[in-house]
């Protein structure tokens, strides 16, 4: 993890072990950002989108999460996390999962909780990405 208002990790294929280190250097870049919840929230939605890329890839991904510009972005800035893998199909949102499915759920709760969310294109693969507010939306 970079010091600062930033973190960026490469993550190696099939390496599902990373989705843990990446939600420990997520929750101390964190450490006094937002209301409550709002950390959890992240690392939940991180999870999420690391896992499937790889899951559901194999050649790794990048993850970087920011939070916004200004001298009190560390406890009130928007925070954006990015997942970068090297596949260029884009994901596919469900309605509603089959309930035995144990599949299918990530990106749905990424659409259902995060303050906005996306995908696109980046060169060989893509970028899904989500932002939060430090406090929850009304």
């Amino acid at each position: 993890m970079e010091r600062g208002l930033f973190l960026t990790k490469r993550l190696a294929p099939d390496d599902l072990a990373a989705v843990a280190r990446v939600r420990a250097e997520l929750r101390e870049l964190l450490r006094h950002w937002g209301g409550p919840g709002r950390t959890d929230l992240a690392e939940l939605l991180t999870s999420e989108l690391v896992t499937n890329a790889l899951v559901h890839t194999e050649r790794g991904a990048q993850v970087t999460a920011s939070l916004g510009d200004g001298p009190d972005a560390r406890v009130t800035g928007r925070l954006r996390v990015e997942v970068r893998d090297f596949v260029s199909r884009h994901p596919t949102l469900r309605d509603r999962p089959a309930e035995d499915s144990t599949s299918g759920r990530g990106l749905l709760l990424v659409h259902t909780l995060a303050d906005a969310w996306g995908v696109r294109a980046h060169g060989v693969g893509k970028v899904l990405w989500f932002e939060l507010e430090a406090e929850g939306v009304p």
